[in-house]
């Protein structure tokens, strides 16, 4: 299967989130998701799946308050597995830990369960179909919603057990809420020299580098015009997209700053927003 996350692409490595409960939190990430901590502070935790590079970074302080609705932000991260089997195997620790899934699609790309953290935050959990399985039309992807085969994704499984998150898992694509289409459409293809893959009528663009079928969607589904989440809620703080090396970082850097958009140099990196409100680490 050909890769798309590697460093002929740019796409999202790290998500970075505030919750309310890290106890909680860590519960959740280790037992259901099945990752591993890399690095514990008092309050951060770094988690891994490949017991070397973090996947999802925990942060919390004493003022973080509940995900309010209705707002820009995550709608959510994806963790894109090996393969079916890894999926069936996820798919059977869930059942076998009796969490909830909020759902199940067949892309016609991919096959997805989701489910959310205990700070409402939306997780897809997917495997990809074979490149030759998509279909293509007009130089886009199209990607469906169907019926998932929960039973033939837990054949895949028989009678091997969970493990934890298998170590070439890896954040897929990251799905963002954004309050106006067309602007983000702008600051993203623009600015950050992303393709549009799909796009489904006013509400939602799918895009992505190297042909992928996404590494990051964007919709304005019943917030359109919706403000930003406070700094001290839940949810997400900032997510980090990999460049393939200088130039191209340094490339889409001079476009954001030519187009008006926020640039910050900080001690932990270089950091833009998107006008949504949505803080991205762009990094090599």
């Amino acid at each position: 299967m050909k890769e798309f996350h590697n460093q002929e692409n740019k796409y999202v490595k790290q998500i970075v989130l505030k919750v309310r409960d890290l106890n909680k939190s860590l519960v959740f990430y280790q037992e259901i998701l099945g990752l591993e901590i890399l690095e514990k502070k008092v309050n951060k935790v770094l988690l891994t799946a490949d017991g070397a590079t973090a996947m999802i970074t925990l942060t919390s302080s004493g003022d973080i308050i509940e995900k309010l609705p209705n707002r820009t932000g995550l709608y959510h991260f994806a963790i894109l597995l090996p393969d079916r089997f890894q999926l069936g195997l996820f798919l059977k620790n869930m059942r076998e830990k009796n969490y909830e899934i909020t759902g199940g699609s067949d892309h016609g790309v991919s096959e997805a369960i989701y489910l959310k953290d205990p700070d409402d935050n939306g997780i897809e959990v997917y495997a990809d179909l074979d490149t030759s399985e998509w279909n293509r039309k007009n130089g886009q992807i199209e990607m469906v919603t169907e019926s998932l085969d929960y039973e033939g994704i837990l054949n895949e499984a028989a009678n091997s057990e969970w493990d934890g998150m298998p170590k070439k898992a890896k954040i897929g694509h990251i799905h963002l809420q954004v309050s106006d289409l067309e602007k983000a459409k702008k600051f993203y293809v623009q600015g950050l020299g992303f393709d549009i893959i799909q796009r489904l009528g006013k509400s939602a663009l799918f895009l992505s580098t190297g042909g992928y079928h996404h590494h990051i969607g964007l919709n304005t589904w019943d917030i359109k015009g919706a403000d930003t989440l406070p700094e001290n809620s839940a949810g997400l703080e900032y997510y980090t997209l990999n460049f393939p090396d200088q130039k191209k970082r340094n490339e889409s850097l001079e476009n954001l700053k030519k187009m008006g958009y926020k640039v910050i140099e900080k001690d932990n990196g270089i950091f833009t927003e998107d006008p949504a409100g949505n803080v991205i680490k762009l990094v090599i």
